[in-house]
């Protein structure tokens, strides 16, 4: 079965951390550039963080910069982890992973409309104070 799954969310506290994983099966996902969004309550969907096939390039909203960090898994070429830290209120939402319509781009976008292949049906993330 062709899928995305995310997970590693939950509740975290403000300046805490968590360890989000957007896990593929049924292709290889190495083979795809991978964007992070998410969808605040009130708010339309926003990309937050890409990440290249070739794990080459990496792009951040503003809003996360600094904070967040997107990589591939060295030892697992279907895994794709966003590590987000110093967790603040505006974090709570739901994230999701996609990947790139096309496996031929070297480089990553936030815009949603580049992913039109796969996504994931989201995690939540709620940060308290």
């Amino acid at each position: 079965q062709v899928q995305l799954v995310e997970s590693g969310g939950g509740p975290a506290q403000s300046g805490g951390s968590l360890k989000l994983s957007c896990k593929a099966s049924g292709f290889t996902l190495a083979l795809y550039g991978v964007g992070w969004f998410r969808q605040r309550p009130g708010k339309e969907r926003e990309g937050i963080a890409c990440i290249s096939k070739s794990a080459g390039a990496t792009e951040y909203a503003d809003s996360v910069k600094g904070r967040f960090t997107i990589s591939r898994n060295k030892d697992d070429k279907n895994t794709v982890i966003l590590e987000i830290n110093d967790m603040k209120a505006e974090d709570s939402a739901v994230s999701f992973c996609a990947t790139d319509t096309s496996s031929q781009r070297t480089v990553c976008s936030l815009t949603s409309a580049r992913y039109q292949h796969y996504w994931g049906q989201g995690t939540q993330v709620t940060v308290s104070p």
